[in-house]
Order: C-alpha cells, then structure tokens, then sequence
C-alpha cells in the first residue's frame, strides 16, 4: 500500500469552521496525489466529537460526506489523542479486507474554541479512571508522575527536558504549518516557564490548537510505501503497569511495524514522535529501540535527534511546538515524513531517508500506533 498524496491545514488559532479545516486538508492531498474526489472509494474520519466546539455537530461521517458530496463507506474512528494513527491503521485494514482501490483517512478536531472547564472535563481527564478524574488526575498530572519515576530510575533532569522542548521549537520556527512558526524560544524561558504539574513547566507540555490533515492511501505504486503498521491498546491507568516509565504498547505496536517493514530501529532516518510531553520524547527514543532503557537522556544531550543529527526527531516541531489538535496529529506526522521525502521541507530539510517512522499515542500510553514509510523514489 501507498501513500499517494498528504495535506494539512496550518495548526492554530483559526476560528474556522470543522467543515472548512477538513476541506481545506482534503483538498490538498487530493491534489498532491493528482486525484479527484470521484477516484475516492472510501473514507476513514477521526475526531472527537466534542459537543462543546460551538457547532453541536456529532456525526463526523456524514459530515464528511455532506462536505466533500461523497455517497461511500465512511467510518468513524475516535481515538483521541492517537486518533490520526488509528484512522491510518483502521485504513489499512480496511483497504485489504475490501475492494477499495483508494481511501480517504483525515483527522480534524477544534479545541481552541472549547472554555477551560469543558476541556478540562472532556479532554484533559477523558482519558483517566474516573476515580482518578475525583482526585484532579489530568494528562499532565499523569504524564508528571511517570517523569517523575523516569528520573528517579534513570537519572533523567528537568534540563533533559529543556533539551527536548529546545530542539523541537527551533524545528517549528521553521515550519509554515506550525502554531509556533518564526517564534524564537530561549531556552532560558524554557527553564523559567511557570510549573503546570512538577517536574513538568509550561514548555514541557503540548499546545492545544485547531486543525485538520488528510492523506490519500491507494494501491497503485507511489514514491512512498507503508511498510509496516502496528496499534496495540494497553490498560488505561499507568499505574496499573508493571513499568511506568516504558510504555509497553508501543513498543509491541513497534515491534509488529518493524517485521512487517522486514527492517530493525537501526535502518529509520527520521521519525516524527508524540511528544505530548517532552518526557515522552525521551521514554519513546528507547521504546521504539533508538536507544537502551535509560539512555534516551543521552541521545537529547548528544545532539542525536536534532535537524542535522544522525536521527533527526521531529523535524516537524513535533506536538510540543508545531501543535497538537488532538485526532489529525497522527495524520500530520505523515504529513512531515512524505514532506522530507520528496525534499519539500525547504530551510528544514534533512537528507532524504529511505525510512521513516511515525509514533502517535493514546491518553498516556493506553494505546499507540506505528508506521514506516518507505522512500521509493
């Protein structure tokens, strides 16, 4: 299977419509893949559905097929945070137990326009126990106590972190689509920046944004092939693991990604990573087998994983500064990698990979999703 074409819209601020982000997405990887909406045999939508963006609208699918005047299959994939992966893995599925030559997958959410208490109700504690929602467990509550465990076991700093948001900034400073686009962040400001959830400060967490991201997956030969795929859902609560500092459904997902690809972590040239929280970035480094446990601090610190590195990670901005508007963040990490390798990431452009990995997760590790693309051209 192939990727044919891939859009996004900007991720930010925009007080747009659902229905004009997801035409705006659509409509450029229909041209990218140089395809009409007619050649479209089915459609994969995510998003969360929130009753609160302002538009009481629900029924993503036929939303979709009032939008783009399509009359096809059309499923409905919310997945939260993970939704965008989800929707690229259920397409695949879908395309090899079906006769459908070419489908449609986008991701779409608008949570700017939600207040505080509705995304502090819905989303930030959507994803806990509802036991742990009663004693004010958000994602950053949650992501604070793993970073917490991670450091104490591996020695991991505050400064690590730092290192993370640093990198994936100065990549979204050169990234048209990111919310952080041409703004400079010091990495003084960074370590300064007020405490959301110890050891977590402001810019070791993710921005909330708008947007919407499409691609095409067909079963004609293109210049990028998926070559591998995986998505494993874990329990819910990390606590309730055996490990709180790996997350283990990424590394299965990984795992089934890497054998499908017929390749090891050794052979991808770029990845693009949920980095939510910046400690995430590190803890994935090794779950996806970049690193051994514990040594993720040391790929941060060595300039690994920066544009010009061995590994350039997030290349994109990543979630931290690019944006994460929840369901299409999946879909935009394909964005990038298909971007880079067809060389069209201007002043932020790596040497162009033969593979290239995806890594979209789910509350905090409940679920993940992997792909690897293949440059054929």
């Amino acid at each position: 299977m192939y990727i044919k074409g891939v859009g996004m819209t900007k991720f930010g601020i925009q007080g747009d419509a659902s229905s004009h982000l997801v035409y705006e997405a659509v409509l450029e990887a229909l041209n990218d893949a140089d395809m009409s909406m007619e050649e479209i045999d089915a459609i994969v939508v995510s998003s969360i559905e929130l009753n609160s963006n302002g538009e009481r609208q629900k029924h993503s699918a036929s939303m979709v097929s009032s939008l783009l005047q399509k009359k096809a299959p059309i499923l409905s994939v919310p997945a939260g945070c993970a939704g965008g992966g989800t929707a690229l893995w259920a397409s695949i599925k879908f395309q090899k137990s079906g006769n459908y030559s070419n489908i449609l997958a986008v991701g779409f959410d608008k949570i700017i326009a939600n207040t505080s208490r509705k995304v502090t109700d819905e989303i930030l504690m959507g994803g806990e126990r509802v036991y742990e929602q009663t004693e004010g467990m958000n994602f950053p509550a949650q992501n604070a106590l793993v970073a917490q465990q991670y450091m104490m076991k591996y020695g991991a700093t505050t400064d690590d972190f730092a290192l993370v948001a640093h990198k994936n900034h100065k990549n979204a400073f050169l990234n048209p689509k990111a919310r952080f686009y041409k703004k400079s962040i010091s990495m003084e400001e960074i370590k300064n920046s007020p405490i959301v959830a110890s050891p977590l400060r402001l810019y070791d967490c993710s921005i909330s944004c708008n947007g919407a991201a499409a691609l095409v997956l067909s079963k004609d030969k293109a210049d990028v092939e998926i070559a591998g795929s995986g998505e494993i859902n874990d329990v819910l609560s990390p606590f309730e693991r055996e490990d709180m500092t790996s997350l283990e459904a990424t590394s299965m997902a990984a795992e089934i990604a890497y054998k499908e690809a017929g390749i090891s972590p050794s052979d991808i040239g770029i990845a693009e990573l949920h980095d939510a929280f910046t400690p995430l970035e590190l803890i994935s480094y090794e779950d996806l087998g970049f690193c051994r446990k514990g040594q993720g601090k040391e790929m941060i610190r060595k300039g690994v994983t920066d544009i010009d590195g061995k590994l350039p990670v997030n290349t994109s901005g990543g979630l931290k500064a690019k944006g994460h508007p929840i369901s299409p963040t999946g879909i935009a990490q394909v964005y990038e990698i298909m971007k880079q390798m067809k060389g069209e990431c201007g002043t932020r452009q790596v040497k162009k990979p033969k593979y290239g990995l995806t890594h979209n997760i789910g509350g905090v590790g409940s679920m993940a999703a992997v792909h690897i693309l293949k440059n054929l051209s």
